[in-house]
């Protein structure tokens, strides 16, 4: 097809609607579905471990490493991959080619099992790797086909098609779940037991043959959810620009301009005391959040109180809707917050409500206190990350290289990401308690109130 003009309507519509294609990955594999069948192969297990890559390794902390490992490839390749797709001009095909690996990864998680565990978590790293990869490309869209004016609102736009689409996938593969019957899964126990099973062996056999069927229908929804992203992807690659063959060889030089243009913001930083400081707190803060929004699933099937494993599928079920729905609310109160107190006030407030929510966490025991911290989670989750993010843009000094200053704001939140949740899982592993790791999180809310208090509130320039 022709190339569209840069602010089309046709053509903001489609970069937009990729987050349509790819929010599915987010909110069913990495924050619901796939971490409640996780614990389940581990059902019957007392200690909950399983071996792997020459070590035995507790069930969370494994899954937490291979997570964190995952982070810190994309930390220091995505500034590598951009530079080149950028200077070469083929960022569309780097896109695709991570959208692929994540769709494939989604899909190749319907044969995860405890018995190939090694390749089982190379298809769960093929689903992070291709969803946080392909976001680089994606991001990085944004200018060449909006016009300054039209980003905010086309970028908010994306958002909510993300929101919505993958709420759409989640409650069909969620009503899979809970009630396999209703979508063709066998549930059906044998004929001996009916006829000669007292009334507790026959509800005990259908119970066993339902949860066997809802097992059944998250593998079916990982599927769902890699054919969901290459589908949907199709319209944004057909509409999207390939970008403009420059006809250049890869070199040295080339491979590392986006790790140089890093640097080159490092040193600018010292230049700004106000950006710089912010930068601390918001590594030192993040790295706390960002690994207690990832791990909140796996906490919750581990350290409450059940009473049974329907129960507690759902009940985490229950405890994610919480979440997504108080997060909107959340979002807008915080954006309301700021902008009567302003950003860091209120961002000292929403780490000071963190690192509550940790003592909190530390002592609940039952579902009815894991529905109430989910609810607190959803209200800080909604609005911590944007005010985050546009507190960092308007310290920005006056460049026209807002790219490198955003690469490095990524690169810094991802290695943070990689250093919380390896911190977490030792703490796991060595004590044996999620409890004393999301304890152990509060350090980091401290030092970041601390330093939030310590960023100036105009502009400063270093004196050194």
């Amino acid at each position: 097809m022709n190339q569209l003009k840069k602010g089309s309507k046709k053509l903001l519509n489609a970069w937009a609607f990729y987050d349509w294609a790819n929010s599915v990955y987010t909110l069913t594999i990495a924050s619901s579905i796939f971490p409640i069948f996780y614990s389940a192969l581990f059902l019957g297990q007392i200690e909950k471990t399983v071996p792997a890559f020459g070590m035995v390794f507790k069930s969370t902390a494994l899954i937490t490493y291979v997570t964190a490992f995952t982070f810190l490839i994309v930390a220091f390749t995505s500034p590598i991959l951009s530079g080149i797709a950028d200077y070469v001009g083929n960022k569309k095909n780097f896109m695709k080619f991570f959208c692929y690996v994540g769709s494939a990864g989604c899909i190749g998680l319907y044969w995860f099992n405890i018995d190939s565990i090694h390749i089982s978590l190379l298809f769960y790293f093929m689903g992070l790797i291709g969803y946080w990869g392909s976001l680089v490309f994606y991001n990085s869209y944004l200018p060449d086909i909006a016009y300054p004016e039209q980003q905010d609102s086309i970028s908010a736009k994306g958002f909510s098609m993300g929101y919505f689409g993958s709420v759409i996938l989640l409650l069909l593969n969620l009503g899979m779940v809970m009630m396999p019957e209703l979508f063709g899964f066998d549930i059906s126990i044998s004929q001996t037991i009916l006829e000669n099973g007292t009334k507790k062996e026959i509800a005990e056999a259908l119970r066993e043959a339902k949860n066997t069927a809802s097992f059944e229908a998250m593998r079916i929804s990982f599927i769902t959810v890699g054919l969901w992203w290459i589908l949907f992807s199709q319209y944004t690659f057909y509409v999207l620009p390939a970008g403009v063959s420059k006809g250049h060889k890869v070199t040295k030089d080339v491979v590392f301009n986006g790790l140089r243009e890093l640097k080159q913001v490092w040193f600018q930083l010292k230049q700004n005391l106000r950006l710089k400081r912010y930068l601390v707190a918001f590594f030192v803060f993040s790295m706390a959040v960002q690994t207690i929004m990832l791990v909140a699933v796996y906490f919750g099937e581990e350290e409450i109180a059940w009473g049974s494993s329907d129960a507690k599928t759902q009940g985490l079920i229950v405890s994610i809707l919480v979440i997504q729905l108080v997060a909107i609310l959340g979002a807008f109160l915080t954006s309301r917050a700021s902008s009567k107190f302003g950003n860091i006030k209120t961002l000292i407030a929403i780490n000071f409500f963190w690192m509550l929510l940790c003592f909190y966490a530390f002592f609940m025991k039952t579902p009815e206190q894991f529905y109430i911290a989910a609810g607190f989670v959803g209200l800080v989750m909604g609005g911590v990350q944007s005010l985050a993010r546009s507190t960092y843009s308007k310290f920005l000094p006056e460049t026209e290289d807002t790219t490198s200053y955003f690469s490095f704001y990524d690169v810094a939140e991802k290695i943070g990401i990689v250093i919380g949740m390896v911190i977490f899982a030792t703490i796991d592993q060595v004590t044996g308690s999620m409890r004393n790791a999301i304890l152990f999180l509060v350090i980091f809310f401290i030092a970041g109130i601390v330093l939030l208090f310590r960023v100036p509130k105009s502009n400063v320039q270093n004196k050194v």
